[in-house]
């Protein structure tokens, strides 16, 4: 059985705007984002659900459920924040697919991932070029392969050279906030 839940994070918008102003991001006021359709993929002669065009694999591996694989697609700039990105954030465990769209900030000063579970807004502040644990290595999966598409897929802790020859020294903090949606 195939389930594709495509449901977007609808506090994601709203709250992605109070979070880039207390971030200091400039910003305009926008309506929460439409759910967006997206096209029931097929199966591939494994039985596994087809990926997107432009899908790159982040993460894939075992675990009690099954094979977890996890990447991103669809990456788009998003029209009323500057240096903010949308993309599609693919899961999938066994033949159960989920749809989710992260926001990810690609400016030198602010490098973050805007996600969310449910009605809850997580904001995490990242620091290319600084250490990576188990819990902070999908953040910067994601925003490596959305901000530096050449660089997606390769493991973030050996990427500290490239985020040094960016502009990042490696010294920011890292911070999750976790706001309530409405």
């Amino acid at each position: 059985m195939l389930t594709i839940s495509a449901a977007p994070r609808r506090s994601l918008a709203a709250l992605a705007l109070g979070a880039a102003l207390a971030l200091d991001m400039p910003g305009r006021a926008q309506s929460p984002p439409t759910p967006t359709l997206t096209p029931m993929p097929g199966l591939t002669p494994e039985g596994r659900p087809e990926r997107p065009a432009g899908f790159v694999l982040l993460e894939e591996r075992g675990g009690f459920e099954g094979i977890r694989a996890v990447g991103v697609f669809g990456a788009r700039p998003d029209p009323g924040q500057e240096g903010l990105w949308r993309v599609q954030v693919w899961e999938e465990v066994r033949d159960r697919v989920t749809i989710a769209t992260d926001k990810v900030s690609c400016r030198p000063g602010a490098p973050l991932r805007i996600t969310g579970r449910g009605r809850t807004l997580i904001v995490r502040e990242l620091n290319p070029g600084g250490p990576i644990t188990p819990a902070n290595r999908l953040d910067h999966q994601i925003w490596w392969a959305v901000c530096h598409p050449a660089l997606a897929g390769r493991d973030p802790a050996s990427l500290g050279p490239e985020a040094r020859r960016l502009g990042f020294d490696g010294r920011l903090i890292e911070r999750e906030q976790i706001l309530p949606g409405p």
